[in-house]
């Protein structure tokens, strides 16, 4: 318990520099939010002017700073300037469909990756390996949005297995899912690659050898059980980057997630949107660090006594 306090107030710095950072982005982009709003609506300059006013812009940034941290601080991100609507209540609608995407992408991810790791570290050099290294280099250089638009080349349209678009059914998850985790799965293959080789040339596993233990308990209780430590952190570290690689994905298929919602409040420069997108972001990877540090201790009981020690 006394380690999650101190990994939550040491975040307090983080939270407060994402909310620097998700003010500064949003008003450091081109464009006027009130000539947005009244695009179309022939407004004169007094009309723009007066809804600047309303909306708080003409005041300093550090003013307006100061508003949205203690608006935040109460819980309230704001009010978007669109749809005046709560932006609370706007990101919530829309976090089920980013995480259902983020979570299958993952699964997509483990799924792939750590079979093919095993299978290649196990054996190296042969030609399970050799397939594992190729979908890995494939996977690597491969950039996910032009795997999204290859799949749907041949799935949605050539082969018509699967929708383009987002249907709200399980199969057009199908599609984003795989072109978002294709790319970590080749990472989480290359990772547990690397770690099984060196694990099984370990003294301890040597050790295990000698002293009768089966190639399959080594494997289970010694090389799989250490190469899963660094893998853990680099999922969790991982799947915060998937949630902000879920923005491109969400637009190419249509999804109506936070990402798509962020990708349109930035064109439009929905100010309370963007603010509270990112900040929302940001407490998400402060939350999944701290998952994976749980953990890890869990996993690896050194880590408890190293913290201890310090």
């Amino acid at each position: 318990m006394s380690f999650v306090l101190r990994r939550l107030l040491a975040s307090i710095p983080v939270v407060i520099g994402v909310t620097i950072i998700a003010f500064l982005l949003i008003h450091l982009v081109p464009g006027d939010p009130a000539q947005a709003m009244l695009f179309g609506s022939n407004a004169s300059p007094e009309q723009i002017g007066e809804l600047r006013n309303q909306l708080g812009l003409t005041q300093p940034l550090w003013q307006q700073y100061l508003s949205f941290l203690g608006e935040l601080l109460h819980g309230n991100l704001g009010t978007s300037y669109v749809t005046h609507n709560s932006v609370a209540h706007e990101l919530v609608s829309r976090t089920p469909s980013t995480l259902a995407l983020t979570g299958t992408a993952m699964a997509v991810a483990v799924v792939i990756g750590i079979p093919l790791g095993l299978v290649a570290g196990i054996r190296p050099n042969s030609a399970l390996d050799n397939v594992a290294r190729f979908v890995s280099f494939m996977g690597v250089a491969v950039p996910y949005f032009f795997l999204a638009l290859l799949l749907v080349l041949a799935f949605a349209f050539h082969l018509n297995w699967l929708p383009a678009i987002d249907n709200g059914t399980p199969a057009g998850l199908v599609l984003p899912a795989i072109s978002l985790g294709w790319g970590y799965a080749a990472i989480l293959t290359r990772l547990i690659r690397g770690r099984v080789i060196d694990e099984y040339r370990s003294d301890y596993v040597k050790s295990a050898r000698a002293r009768g233990c089966s190639e399959l308990r080594v494997l289970l209780a010694h090389v799989f059980r250490n190469s899963s430590i660094p893998a853990v952190t680099m999922i969790g570290l991982q799947f915060g980057n998937i949630l902000t690689g879920a923005a491109i994905t969400e637009v190419i298929f249509g999804r109506a997630g936070v990402g798509s919602f962020l990708a349109a409040s930035i064109t439009t420069k929905n100010i309370p949107v963007v603010q509270g997108a990112i900040v929302l972001v940001g407490l998400s990877y402060i939350l999944i660090n701290l998952v994976v540090d749980l953990v890890v201790r869990t996993i690896d009981p050194r880590t408890q006594l190293a913290t201890a020690s310090a």
